[in-house]
């Protein structure tokens, strides 16, 4: 179930998210330092420029002072207000101070008649009383009173070291806005345009970096049903940690099916061995009936008159019944296969005993036979082979299907090759194939495989199987012929 709370979100998006916070939150904390630096960069151009201005003034004052032309002093510090040509001066009031900090002269003489007492002077410069101390060693003072919208300039005025007055400069904080306005949406729109361009890029960087980690996380959820096959989890080989994580997992993996492997091959061995117990039990019973018949063939052969066919029978029954004797030996540990050798009337009479299978099933049994003599091989077991694969075939081929079988030497072994079609061997199923009690064609007992299986192993050859999704199975036996064959 989906949780969003970010402590339970995916890594797919978690890393993401989290990488994205922080490219904001690095634009925002950049920028914001970029617009307090452009600010104070605004301010300090404003108190230069005002210093400037002061100095140059308080210089031009020096002389109408020294003579109190009040009138002089009055129109140089009123010329920048000059609604007809004014100076770019950018201040909205000036006033001269005198030694005993009155009113000397104002630019806007009605707000701040001559003679008034600092203390009684309006705002902007209320802000001055008890800050024009030690203002002729400073040379220049600048004020920026927190309850005041005005910065406050102070230079004093004086001639060959004696003070004359002060000039003052009221200069709205305002002035500094504007510039600094262009500076925010500047750097707003910078900003904007690195977010736009970084925030994708980084969120595909996230998912990328967290992919391997979700992918081994998806794995990993996997080992509690069933191992995860090598291409489902193709994790990456690097040498990072990752990829460090990602060879630990394969080797957890490659570790986990060789136990798998090895539970297997223990439970296999214990089904063969309460198979061994069944069929060493059951071999003592059928080897005493069989005896017997094997018994009463011989005398009738000895004794009795039989036609052709008659007799044809009998060798057919006689063979068939020490087959079936030499099989349930075959089952039991101590089993011997010395009989006699393989001829091609053993493989001929496996053409006979499937033909009611057959033609029950409907299905047409192709014989494609290239052994032409006696082989070194004991019949029974190839005989038993032979059988079980044809029979099987045949009971997994669909009504009306074919089924074809291929005998022949192929070098110093014999091929034995039985393909029908019909329903495919699943994967799953295709591991256990050769195990006790389970059928390739969901029919049967399930032990004519195991046999089978069997029977190669002590005639030392190997079986292979090839089930495609077109139906076509096919079954290919390849038996060493020993030295000594005759060809």
């Amino acid at each position: 179930m989906f949780d969003p709370t970010l402590p339970n979100l995916s890594l797919r998006y978690k890393l993401p998210l989290q990488a994205s916070a922080l490219v904001l939150v690095t634009a925002l904390l950049l920028t914001s330092a970029i617009l307090v630096r452009e600010y104070q960069q605004s301010r300090q151009d404003l108190f230069n420029s005002a210093e400037s201005t002061a100095r140059l003034l308080a210089t031009t004052l020096v002389q109408p002072l020294i003579h109190d032309d009040l009138w002089r002093v009055y129109a140089l510090i009123h010329a920048p207000f000059d609604p007809v040509d004014p100076w770019p001066l950018g201040a909205d009031s000036l006033i001269v101070l005198d030694n005993d900090q009155r009113v000397y002269v104002a630019s806007e003489p009605r707000r701040f008649p001559i003679g008034t007492a600092l203390p009684d002077v309006d705002a902007p410069f209320a802000a001055l009383p008890g800050r024009l101390e030690g203002i002729m060693e400073a040379g220049f003072q600048a004020l920026a009173p927190a309850d005041s919208e005005h910065f406050l300039f102070v230079v004093p005025i004086h001639f060959d070291g004696v003070a004359l007055g002060s000039l003052v400069l009221a200069y709205p904080r305002a002035l500094v806005l504007p510039r600094f306005q262009s500076i925010v949406s500047r750097a707003l729109f910078a900003t904007g345009v690195v977010l736009v361009l970084m925030l994708p890029l980084t969120w595909w960087l996230g998912r990328r970096v967290a992919e391997p980690l979700v992918h081994l996380s998806g794995c990993m959820n996997q080992l509690g049903d069933r191992l995860p096959s090598e291409d489902a989890c193709t994790l990456p080989d690097s040498r990072d940690e990752i990829g460090q994580l990602g060879r630990s997992f394969r080797q957890l993996l490659s570790q986990l099916r060789d136990k798998a492997a090895l539970e297997q091959g223990m439970l296999a061995s214990e089904r063969l061995a309460a198979v061994g117990r069944i069929t060493a039990g059951i071999a003592h019973e059928i080897n005493n009936p069989l005896g017997g018949m094997l018994n009463a063939i011989s005398t009738h052969r000895r004794h009795g008159e039989a036609d052709p066919l008659t007799a044809r029978t009998l060798s057919l029954l006689d063979r068939g019944l020490k087959q079936i004797r030499d099989t349930v030996g075959a089952l039991l540990v101590e089993a011997r296969l010395s009989q006699h050798a393989l001829t091609p009337q053993d493989l001929q009479d496996i053409q006979t005993l499937v033909g009611p299978d057959a033609q029950k099933r409907a299905v047409k049994v192709e014989w494609h036979s290239a052994v032409g003599t006696r082989l070194n091989l004991p019949s029974s077991p190839v005989r038993q082979i032979l059988l079980n694969l044809v029979l099987n075939a045949i009971q997994a081929s669909e009504p009306g299907g074919n089924v074809t079988c291929d005998l022949r030497l192929s070098g110093r072994f014999l091929h034995i090759g039985v393909m029908n079609h019909g329903r495919p061997i699943a994967q799953e199923q295709m591991q256990h194939l050769f195990e006790p009690f389970v059928s390739g064609s969901g029919q049967g007992s399930g032990l004519g495989l195991w046999v089978t299986y069997q029977l190669v192993s002590q005639l030392r050859g190997r079986v292979e199987v090839t089930s495609g999704d077109d139906g076509e199975t096919r079954f290919d036996v390849y038996l060493p012929v020993p030295e000594g064959e005759q060809v």
